[in-house]
């Protein structure tokens, strides 16, 4: 009896995983598990969500100025140090993608030092640009969260 009713139980996790699928949900809700901070496709891959879209920067060079219209920035540094403006003016700004801005850089910004474990908000319309010294790095993963 034991062993219909472990069946019966495992018939019906199936049916509700399949179920599921075919409404567009994975079985797991859709986690994503990136194993020590790296994405499963490499340091390379982007994860959207639609309303978030999760990646890993390195950056071994300075940044360009950038302007996101719709997404704020949330960074979290793992590795290096950089130096980091916010605010100010975009400087010859340039439509390059639906909502975004890149420029040579930053009139009249705040410059601000960060570096392993540091959290970095940058809300939607803000510009801002990183600045690597010669012969560093830095590697920071972000959160770009869409304004609704």
């Amino acid at each position: 009896m034991k062993t219909r009713g472990i069946l019966w139980m495992a018939a019906t996790m199936s049916f509700a995983a399949v179920s599921a699928m075919a409404q567009g949900v994975a079985p797991d809700g859709g986690i994503m598990v990136w194993k020590n901070g790296v994405p499963p496709g490499g340091i390379s891959q982007k994860a959207d969500f639609g309303d978030h879209l999760l990646e890993i920067i390195h950056r071994d060079a300075n940044g360009q100025a950038e302007l996101h219209k719709v997404q704020a920035d949330v960074i979290v540094i793992q590795s290096g140090h950089a130096t980091v403006e916010t605010g100010g003016e975009v400087i010859e700004p340039k439509d390059t993608a639906p909502n975004e801005i890149r420029g040579s850089g930053i009139k009249g910004g705040v410059k601000q030092e960060v570096g392993p474990g540091d959290i970095v908000n940058i809300p939607a319309g803000i510009p801002h640009q990183f600045f690597v010294a010669p012969g560093t790095t830095i590697t920071y993963f972000v959160v770009k969260v869409t304004k609704r």
